[in-house]
């Protein structure tokens, strides 16, 4: 038979119920979104009267959602909440996404009362007004369609009025609008040249030659461990990711490791001459500065790090690219007006253009497009197929300009 917990005067606590050494009570409970809860107080009776406020504000929120009075809000916080099988980075993604841009403007609305063109207005206002792109906005329509869809399965309401206006918008935008373009392959050497060169900035060459030979994710390259790298067989393994995200419970951004989302994101990538070396390069300039000494969950051994022996946050390199090609297109106006040439710019770029770039130089080799797929980690082959597209679409200008010169038309 169960002891029934009491008070320090004797009085039998409820489920929930506790109280604390000096003397305060406290009751733990889970809200309606799945998360944990306490309430104090100096007194049981002070304590018990803030329970049944709980339950009856809890009870209000079903019943609002029942009789299809409630806010997309509230809707959204119940869907992401029956999310379990959500990856923690993605789940801090949404609800970023959601809180930082929904929640305290369309959230407010209540869902009976949105229509189709509610939803097309609001998502125009994030591109026009909130300077969001295309591809931002998708992330926000992953949250909102299926919260919509949450409501229609529980008959809140009888359609999803988001079906369609992400399809609508992208067709007036623009297929290709928001798409990160590669560099040319001009471009690219020219602006890995301009470090290996650079006193300033030579020490970032191995990073980026491994960025520029190997199309990965800049999650996988943080987290690639030595023993990821097998130089007698010559490929490395992908089998994770290190994400740097938000935490609530601590309120700061830490590292976390991350399995891929799918199958297709583990992958052997065989490596370039110019890979390998990279490689090797770092190997022994770490000898020298220090090697890694951060453990993210149980792993260590990472490669890349910074000056204090730690991982590299994707930011800060986005910040040293942005650095350097400013530095090189300064240079270059000097140095091309000097010689009586146009010179070579390089456009604003982060490491997903480096990514994109990667695949366009594949695209531009390679026909194989399950081959291009399984390099890139793409799970979707159409992903695949858009680049291979704009690649090919490149290449047959050339062709064309190509024949011009070697043929007499007229």
């Amino acid at each position: 038979m169960a002891v029934s917990r009491k008070d320090n005067k004797g009085r039998v606590l409820r489920k929930g119920e506790s109280q604390r050494s000096d003397g305060r009570y406290i009751y733990q409970y889970t809200d309606p979104t799945g998360n944990r809860r306490v309430a104090y107080a100096n007194d049981l009776l002070e304590l018990r009267e803030k329970e049944k406020i709980l339950i009856k504000d809890q009870l209000d929120g079903l019943e609002s959602y029942c009789s299809g009075k409630t806010t997309l809000n509230y809707v959204f916080d119940r869907y992401i909440a029956t999310k379990f099988d959500l990856k923690q980075n993605t789940r801090t993604n949404y609800k970023y996404m959601y809180d930082h841009c929904v929640r305290d403007t369309f959230g407010k609305k209540v869902i009976t009362d949105i229509k189709y063109s509610d939803v097309k207005f609001f998502y125009y206002s994030l591109i026009n007004e909130g300077g969001l792109k295309t591809n931002t906005l998708d992330t926000i329509h992953t949250v909102l369609h299926p919260t919509f869809e949450m409501a229609v399965r529980d008959g809140i309401i009888r359609n999803n009025p988001s079906n369609g206006v992400m399809a609508e918008i992208k067709k007036n935008c623009g297929k290709n609008k928001g798409i990160r373009h590669a560099l040319t392959l001009e471009q690219q050497r020219a602006f890995l040249n301009y470090v290996s060169k650079s006193p300033i900035y030579s020490h970032w060459l191995p990073l980026l030659t491994v960025l520029f030979g190997t199309g990965c994710r800049i999650g996988e390259i943080i987290g690639l461990r030595w023993e990821d790298v097998d130089y007698e067989n010559r490929f490395i393994s992908i089998n994770h990711a290190t994400i740097y995200m938000f935490m609530e419970e601590t309120h700061k951004s830490e590292f976390h490791i991350s399995t891929p989302k799918t199958e297709a994101g583990v992958r052997h990538i065989p490596m370039l001459e110019a890979v390998d070396k990279a490689f090797k390069d770092e190997y022994e300039a770490q000898k020298e500065t220090g090697f890694n000494t951060q453990v993210v969950e149980g792993m260590s051994g990472f490669i890349f790090c910074s000056r204090e022996g730690k991982l590299l946050n994707p930011s800060v390199i986005n910040r040293a690219i942005r650095r350097i090609y400013e530095a090189y297109n300064a240079e270059e106006i000097i140095s091309a007006k000097k010689q009586r040439r146009k010179p070579i710019m390089i456009p604003h770029f982060s490491c997903h253009h480096i990514r994109h770039t990667f695949c366009t130089r594949f695209c531009e080799n390679e026909t194989n497009l399950k081959v291009i797929q399984n390099i890139m980690g793409h799970a979707n082959i159409e992903t695949t197929m858009d680049i291979y597209a704009e690649a090919t679409e490149l290449k047959k200008h050339e062709a064309m300009k190509a024949l011009e010169k070697n043929s007499d038309i007229f």
